[in-house]
């Protein structure tokens, strides 16, 4: 049977060499190419064709193994890519899985879990082990709990009435109370009964709360066409 062929990019040549070792020596399996940047990682996935790539994620740059991954997938997208890290970042973590990694490993893993992380890519049985599983879920949480907060800014905008988007406008421009009622040609206590309408719909305490949410969410765009839309 054909053996599964490995690249190791990984800059610490000790580390690298480790790698070398550890994969020669296990039955079915060979090390086609081991480089030091994500640049020559590029450049050899093309030349050996691996099967299999262990790639560091901080090598010539901080994410050097992000942006070779990203470049490799570009020119094969079946190639299975390991990332190989120290810490257990859950951002870069998750952006490496966003990117189409099938697994991680820390550089410190036994010869055992270096192997069977290689056979399981291989063989597209990659586990979705609990630590990863957890950062996922927790990312997931964290996007839907955005969304959530996005529909519901979006709900209020299209409820409030063309009198508060125009109010709405203003504070988003950071117009205070009084350039209002000027710009208006309203009295204070107008002001002040649109301004706590808006705060009521979107149960917040202040101005400053609103206009936050908004620019958090982009929703100016949306505001400023509702107010300058003519019907």
């Amino acid at each position: 049977m054909a053996k599964i062929k490995v690249l190791i990019a990984e800059d610490m040549e000790p580390i690298r060499r480790r790698y070398v070792k550890i994969l020669n020596a296990a039955e079915g399996i060979e090390v086609c190419a081991d480089v030091g940047t994500g640049r020559e990682a590029v450049e050899r996935q093309k030349d050996t064709d691996p099967d299999v790539i262990l790639m560091d994620i901080e090598m010539e740059t901080a994410d050097a193994g992000l942006r070779a991954t990203q470049q490799i997938f570009q020119n094969d997208k079946d190639v299975k890519i390991i990332i190989l890290t120290v810490y257990e970042e859950d951002e870069l973590i998750f952006t490496a899985f966003q990117l189409g990694v099938c697994d991680y490993i820390l550089k410190n893993a036994d010869p055992e879990e270096i192997i069977n992380s290689v056979r399981c890519a291989y063989e597209n049985r990659s586990p979705l082990r609990p630590e990863i599983a957890s950062k996922i879920l927790s990312e997931f949480k964290r996007v839907r709990s955005s969304e959530s907060s996005f529909l519901f800014a979006v709900n209020i905008v299209t409820s409030l009435t063309s009198t508060e988007l125009e109010i709405l406008n203003l504070l988003i421009m950071h117009k205070s109370r009084a350039e209002i009622c000027e710009l208006r040609h309203v009295e204070m206590s107008t002001v002040k009964s649109q301004i706590h309408e808006i705060l009521k719909k979107f149960n917040m305490n202040s101005a400053e709360e609103v206009v936050e949410l908004i620019e958090r969410m982009n929703l100016y765009d949306l505001i400023y066409s509702k107010v300058n839309h003519k019907t």
